[in-house]
C-alpha cells in the first residue's frame, strides 16, 4: 500500500474555491482502480491550510492517478489558490503476515 499526505496553504480570499476543487478532486478519484481513499481535511489550527490523506493499492495505481484529466485540472487551477509552499510526503507500507508477526523477536524493554 502506498500512503500519500500532503499540506496545502491556500489564499484566504480563495478558500471557498480551494474547497470546491478538493471536492471535484476527491469525487473523480475516490472512483479510480486501486484507490483505498482519498480525502481533503482542513486544518484545525489553520482553517487556511488544507490536508490531503490518500491511500493506494499500489505505486502503480499511484502513477495512473498523476496521468487522469481530472489531476491535470486540478493541477493547472491550483496555482490560482495557493498562498506558499505544497509538502508532500509519500510512504510505502508492508504489511507483516501473522505468521512472521509471531516469529518476529519482541521489542526491547526499556526501563
Amino acid at each position: 500500500m502506498i500512503i500519500v499526505h500532503g499540506t496545502i496553504p491556500v489564499r484566504p480570499e480563495c478558500r471557498e474555491e480551494a474547497l470546491s476543487l478538493a471536492r471535484r478532486m476527491t469525487e473523480a478519484t475516490q472512483a479510480e482502480p486501486g484507490c483505498i481513499s482519498y480525502d481533503f481535511y482542513v486544518g484545525l489550527s489553520d482553517p487556511n491550510t488544507l490536508m490531503l490523506f490518500q491511500e493506494w493499492e499500489s505505486m502503480e495505481a499511484l502513477m495512473e492517478h498523476f496521468q487522469t484529466e481530472h489531476m491535470d485540472e486540478f493541477l493547472q487551477a491550483l496555482p490560482n489558490v495557493v498562498s506558499g509552499e505544497i509538502v508532500t510526503r509519500r510512504y510505502a507500507v508492508q504489511t507483516i503476515e501473522e505468521d512472521q508477526e509471531e516469529a518476529a523477536p519482541p521489542p526491547p524493554v526499556i526501563h
